[in-house]
């Protein structure tokens, strides 16, 4: 099977003809177009979908391997020659593990006043075992203890203060891609649609894990979601054996566009962003002003393990973090890496929350606990929801770009962290409030600044010192544009050194997007030392300016106009030798050991 992405939306009778127009002389194989029974074949007036399915079959019996794949080889090139046809791409069958985990406190048998037990209480942070008896006062000063689990996550990121100011969700659409729920859940009382996007005949969740993710946004009893009020359209896109298929995403994003969606929650990820109709699809979506919350993914502490869509520009992607604010060891790290090898990752996660222990619906009534970034997503996507009702007098300056400018300026830096565990920190759904509440349309920036200095944050970038000759630093920025959803740099960035702090010792160049589409781009800035610094050490600053400019929105006559400023700072050491030889060092091959082993240990002290 291949989807067919065309340039424009057409009928299905005009793409049935342009695909019979494209396959007319390939000769030995016969196709036909793969019919999909879904809501959104109700609407065929409604040009939402500019994909189908071609499925090859041999003629004539033939059923060697080579002779289908040449045929469907020369069927494809047949449809990508065709002037209409954008791109013709293998349809991908997804099985992803739902890696949310049952949490459940550490059961261990002991006896009891047996004072050698391991003690393994899960609020512990980590194992004490006793040598020596001794008495309760010393025992206790073996053991750190975390955070008390709070009942309600909600209560963690005080959303009640914002429940008592008369918010509660209401006016906003959530979508829920996930597994399905229930029929008349009782913790639910905004359901709006239930839509089966799978080849199993059922509404219904039979794992429970959307059950769940449905709770934590919006659940108003037991186990309390952020946005009780919000409008859930509940999208089963996953069979209960966990196995999906792009099209089946292809055609339930295009309903969610259809219907206006306001947040959508895609706590299911994968690592694969080669597919492109996916990837263009869900672009489309938040140009459709969709704000789209998704988990990065359980396949840390490795980095560069980041899940798709998670890890796109668009998109607020989502790691874990426990109740202590460590971050959990499940949760991806990034860079991103889409941009290797001919480039460099971008920052992500955007930001952290809560993903271990949190609390939500269960199948059948009652609560039960989870953990994982799939838990950690519709605590944000909650949030979001929550975050959009409270603003609603303000709808006209909410998007994609704005509520994650808000989220990412608000966020609490955690201690001891890099950049590509927690991205800009830890959710602060109050402080997001009140930046989200007095936003002005602009551009931004992540990261905000460049500090080359700053360990361990800025890690790796600052695990080594720049010098002349040394390979330049290059940091990958994403630029956010909350003014609309196209956008470009005016002219081009510029460089400006401050000169009392030695910025002149600093070669910076750029290469960034022609256009931000849709609500972002990136802006590549590249580091090196000037070789007039051979000798100099010290630290040089200065910073990059752009101008993001959209056009102007309805009702407005001038163009939109941004300027934001990147600082940079860097430390530059003298040019280490880059030969030990007798002419440097004279005969004693051992004094070159000892000046490069000097000179590291001053570096990095």
């Amino acid at each position: 099977e291949y989807i067919v992405s065309f340039k424009g939306y057409y009928s299905g009778t005009a793409r049935q003809r342009y695909i019979t127009s494209a396959l007319r002389n390939v000769k030995e194989v016969s196709w036909r177009l793969v019919s999909r029974s879904n809501p959104a074949t109700d609407y065929p007036n409604r040009r939402i979908s500019n994909v189908v399915n071609v499925k090859y079959d041999v003629m004539n019996g033939r059923a060697q391997t080579s002779t289908i794949g040449n045929n469907a080889e020369n069927g494809v090139a047949a449809l990508e020659r065709h002037r209409l046809v954008k791109h013709v791409t293998p349809q991908r069958k997804v099985t992803r593990t739902l890696v949310s985990r049952e949490h459940r406190p550490f059961q261990v048998p002991c006896k009891e006043g047996d004072r050698h037990c391991w003690t393994l209480n899960w609020k512990s942070r980590r194992m004490a075992r006793q040598q020596e008896p001794v008495s309760d006062a010393e025992s206790f000063s073996f053991r750190k203890l975390m955070k008390a689990v709070p009942l309600q996550v909600t209560s963690a990121l005080q959303a009640d203060v914002l429940w008592e100011m008369g918010f509660s969700g209401k006016g906003v659409t959530v979508a829920i891609f996930d597994t399905g729920l229930p029929k008349s859940h009782r913790h639910f009382k905004k359901v709006k649609e239930r839509t089966n996007w799978t080849e199993e005949k059922t509404l219904d969740d039979g794992l429970g894990h959307g059950t769940f993710v449905a709770g934590v946004i919006a659940s108003d009893q037991e186990c309390l979601g952020f946005a009780p009020d919000a409008q859930l359209h509940i999208f089963r896109v996953f069979t209960n054996n966990q196995v999906s298929y792009t099209s089946w995403f292809l055609d339930a994003f295009n309903y969610a566009i259809l219907k206006k969606i306001n947040v959508l929650n895609l706590s299911i990820g994968g690592p694969d962003f080669m597919d492109q109709p996916f990837v263009d699809k869900v672009w489309e979506l938040t140009a459709n002003k969709v704000i789209m919350i998704s988990a990065i993914g359980n396949d840390g502490p490795l980095y560069g393990t980041l899940n798709n869509p998670a890890d796109q520009m668009d998109v607020i992607g989502v790691g874990g973090i426990n109740y202590d604010d460590q971050i959990a060891r499940f949760s991806s790290r990034g860079m991103t890496t889409w941009e290797l090898p001919s480039g460099y990752g971008r920052v992500k996660p955007d930001i952290v929350t809560y993903g271990a222990a949190v609390r939500g619906s269960s199948l059948k009534g009652g609560c039960r606990s989870l953990s994982g970034t799939s838990v950690a997503s519709p605590v944000v996507a909650g949030a979001v929801a929550l975050l959009y009702s409270a603003v609603s007098h303000r709808s006209d300056v909410v998007n994609p770009a704005s509520m994650k400018q808000s989220l990412m300026a608000s966020a609490q830096r955690l201690p001891g962290v890099n950049m590509f565990e927690q991205g800009h920190g830890k959710l602060d759904l109050l402080r997001a409030y009140h930046v989200l509440n007095t936003y002005k349309p602009q551009a931004s920036l992540s990261p905000s600044y460049i500090d080359l200095t700053e360990c361990p944050y800025m890690w790796p970038f600052c695990s080594q010192p720049l010098y002349v000759g040394s390979m330049p630093a290059l940091v990958n920025v994403t630029i956010l544009n909350g003014m609309g959803v196209r956008g470009h740099i005016d002219d081009k960035p510029q460089w400006h050194p401050y000169r009392p702090q030695n910025g002149h010792h600093l070669d910076v160049a750029f290469s960034y997007s022609s256009t931000l589409w849709p609500w972002s781009g990136y802006l590549a800035v590249y580091i090196a030392v000037a070789k007039s610094a051979g000798n100099f050490e010290g630290i040089a600053q200065g910073h990059v300016s752009l101008v993001v400019v959209s056009p102007p929105q309805s009702g407005e006559e001038e163009q939109r106009v941004s300027v934001v400023k990147l600082p940079i700072r860097v430390k530059i050491i003298p040019t280490p030798p880059r030969r030990c030889t007798n002419e440097f060092f004279g005969t004693n091959i051992t004094t070159c050991g000892i000046h490069l082993a000097t000179s590291l240990e001053t570096t990095f002290g």
